[in-house]
C-alpha cells in the first residue's frame, strides 16, 4: 500500500511546526523580557515617588515647625506684674562712701 502523503508534505508540515514553535518561543520571551522592564520601571517610579514624598514632608515639616514656646519656671510669672507708680518723693541723693586709702 503507498504511503499516505508524499515525504516533501511531511518535510514541509515538519518545517512549519518548527517555525511556528520557534515563533511562540520568541514571543513568549519576549513577552517575558517585557513584563520583567515594565516591571523595573514600576519599581524605579514607585521608589521615586515615595522617596520625593518623604522628602517634600521632612522640608515642609522644617519650614513650618512651629516656635517653641517657653515653659514657664518657678522664678518668672506667667503674667506680667504692672510697673510701680511713679513715686512723688524727691530722689535720694546719693551718701558719700570713704575710700580705703583715706
Amino acid at each position: 500500500m503507498p504511503a499516505r502523503g508524499s515525504r516533501d508534505a511531511r518535510l514541509r508540515t515538519e518545517a512549519e511546526r518548527t517555525r511556528l514553535h520557534a515563533a511562540r518561543a520568541a514571543w513568549h520571551s519576549r513577552t517575558i523580557r517585557r513584563r520583567r522592564r515594565d516591571t523595573v520601571v514600576a519599581t524605579v517610579a514607585g521608589s521615586l515617588i515615595v522617596v520625593g514624598a518623604i522628602a517634600s514632608q521632612v522640608v515642609h515639616a522644617q519650614v513650618t515647625a512651629p516656635e517653641p514656646t517657653p515653659a514657664p519656671t518657678s522664678t518668672s510669672t506667667p503674667v506680667e506684674t504692672p510697673s510701680p507708680a511713679p513715686s512723688t518723693s524727691p530722689p535720694l541723693s546719693p551718701t558719700p562712701t570713704q575710700s580705703p586709702g583715706e
